[in-house]
C-alpha cells in the first residue's frame, strides 16, 4: 500500500498579503486604491492603519461617511450591545425597536428644534436611492417630467441621479442619452456678471419661451464633486423664494454637505428656507453603515403603500448607530459650536497656504473646505505628495484642481493642526516655497 503525505501549505504572495488578489482579480473600475495603494487594517478617530503598521491622519472620512470618526466608542458600545442581544438584523420596512428609536432621536433632536415638518422615507441604503426616490416623488405629485439641475452638480451614479449630474466622464458611463433633465447656472457661474435667475424666471413667466416648467429643481449647498462650489445663502433662498412662486418642488442634496459637515445639521439651516424634499445618507448612520433618507414635506407623501421599495431598508444597525449619534452629537448646540471652531481653524490654516500661490483661492464652507489651483495638474499632485507624508486627502472638480479636505468632525485641535502642516509641505514639495509674503 503507497501512502502520499499532504504537501505542507506556503502562504502565496496574496494570502501573506500584498495586492496582488486586487490588481487580479477586481474590476478596473475601483478608484481611490489607486491614489492611496497601502492595505488598511485598523483604524480609530481620525487615523487609519495599514498592514505594515503606517498610520495615516483621515482629512477624507469615507467620502464623508464618517463624520464622527472611525470606530467612534459612543456609537461602536450600543452597536455591539445590539449584535449581542441577538436582536433584528434585517426587516425590509417592518417595524422594528431600533427603527422606532430612531425616528423619535430624529425627531425630537433634529426636526423639532429646527422647526421641520417631515415624513421620513427609508428609500434604500445609499445617497443615490435617496435622489431616485425624490425625483420620482417630484414627478408623480406634480405630473410633469423635467427636472433642472446645476452646472458641476453630482447626485449619483444611477440612470436618474446621473440625468441631473454634470460630470461629463460619469454621465458617459450610462451608455444611454440622459434626458428629461437640463443644466442652469450655479452661484457665481458668471462670476458675478449675470443675475443667475434671470433667464430661468423670464421663460417661466412667458407662455411663448417653449421651456416647460419643470417638477422639481435639485441643488447642493455645496457641490462636494463639483469644485467644492458653496452657494451664497441668498442665492439660496433666493432659488427657494423662486420655486415656492411657480410652485417646482426643490430638491436639496444634503448627502454629503449634511449631518453637520458645513457647520449646521443641514448644510440649508442658515439660509431660512425648508425645502420640499431632502436627501440624507453618508453619516446619517453616523458609523459609515449604509442608510439613507429622503424627507418630504407631508403634502408630498403621496406615494402608495409599496410604489416604491427596497430589500436593504430597514438596515438596523444603521438605526442603532444612527440613534446613538444624534444622542451623543445633537442634544444640545455644544457639538455645533465645535464644529464651526474647527471649520474656521482650518479655513485660516488653507488660507494661508493659498496665499503664497498666485491664482490658488479657498472654496466651500464648514469641513468641507479646500484649495483651487490655477494648473488642474497641482491639486493631485499635491494629494499624492499628502499620502507619502501620511495624509489622506482627495481632489475634487471637472479636472481634479480642487484640493479637498473633509476630516471627522470629531477631530482634535492637534491632528487639525497636523494635517494642515502636512498639507503646506506637500504643497511646497509640488509649487516651491511660493511668495513668503
Amino acid at each position: 500500500m503507497t501512502t502520499t503525505t499532504e504537501p505542507a501549505h506556503t502562504d502565496t504572495p496574496q494570502a501573506a498579503g500584498g495586492t496582488a488578489i486586487f490588481d487580479s482579480l477586481e474590476s478596473q473600475v475601483r478608484s481611490y486604491c489607486r491614489s492611496w495603494p497601502a492595505v488598511m487594517t485598523h483604524s480609530q478617530g481620525s487615523t487609519l492603519t495599514s498592514e505594515d503598521g503606517r498610520e495615516f491622519l483621515d482629512f477624507f472620512a469615507g467620502a464623508g461617511a464618517l463624520n464622527y470618526g472611525h470606530n467612534n466608542p459612543a456609537l461602536l458600545d450600543p452597536l455591539l450591545d445590539y449584535l449581542r442581544e441577538g436582536r433584528i438584523l434585517h426587516s425590509l420596512d417592518m417595524h422594528t425597536s431600533a427603527k422606532r428609536d430612531f425616528l423619535q432621536a430624529f425627531s425630537d433632536l433634529i426636526l423639532e428644534p429646527r422647526n421641520l415638518d417631515y415624513k421620513v422615507m427609508f428609500p434604500g441604503p445609499t445617497g443615490t436611492n435617496s435622489v431616485e426616490a425624490a425625483l420620482k416623488l417630484a414627478r408623480k405629485v406634480t405630473g410633469r417630467q423635467h427636472v433642472l439641475s446645476f452646472t458641476n452638480a453630482f447626485h449619483g451614479m444611477t440612470l436618474g441621479s446621473l440625468a441631473v449630474t454634470g460630470n461629463s466622464m460619469k454621465r458617459k458611463g450610462a451608455g444611454i442619452p440622459l434626458t428629461n433633465s437640463s443644466k442652469i447656472p450655479y452661484d457665481d457661474y458668471f462670476n458675478g456678471a449675470v443675475d443667475d435667475f434671470m433667464w430661468l424666471e423670464r421663460v417661466l413667466q412667458d407662455s411663448g419661451s417653449g421651456v416647460d416648467k419643470p417638477a422639481a429643481i435639485i441643488v447642493e449647498s455645496v457641490q462636494g464633486e463639483g469644485g467644492l462650489n458653496a452657494a451664497r445663502l441668498e442665492w439660496l433662498k433666493a432659488l427657494s423664494d423662486l420655486c415656492r412662486e411657480y410652485d417646482i418642488i426643490l430638491i436639496v442634496d444634503d448627502v454629503q454637505a449634511g449631518c453637520g459637515r458645513t457647520g449646521t445639521f443641514f448644510s440649508f439651516e442658515e439660509a431660512g428656507f425648508s425645502p420640499d424634499i431632502v436627501c440624507l445618507s453618508k453619516s446619517i448612520s453616523g458609523f459609515g453603515l449604509p442608510m439613507a433618507l429622503t424627507l418630504i414635506q407631508p403634502e408630498l407623501d403621496q406615494f402608495e403603500p409599496g410604489e416604491h421599495n427596497g430589500t436593504f431598508r430597514g438596515h438596523n444597525l444603521a438605526f442603532v448607530t444612527g440613534r446613538a449619534a444624534l444622542e451623543r452629537y445633537w442634544a444640545d448646540d455644544s457639538f455645533q459650536k465645535d464644529v464651526q471652531a474647527k471649520a474656521a481653524d482650518l479655513r485660516a490654516g488653507l488660507t494661508r497656504i493659498a496665499e503664497r500661490y498666485e491664482g490658488a483661492a479657498v472654496r466651500g464652507r464648514g469641513l468641507l473646505i479646500g484649495i483651487a489651483f490655477p494648473d488642474a495638474s497641482a491639486a493631485g499632485k499635491i494629494a499624492t505628495a499628502a499620502y507619502e507624508l501620511g495624509l489622506l486627502v482627495e481632489t475634487s472638480g471637472p479636472e481634479d484642481e480642487v484640493l479637498k479636505t473633509m476630516p471627522p468632525l470629531t477631530i482634535t485641535s492637534e491632528d487639525l493642526t497636523r494635517g494642515l502642516a502636512v498639507l503646506e509641505e506637500a504643497t511646497a514639495s509640488v509649487l516651491g516655497d511660493g511668495d513668503p509674503a
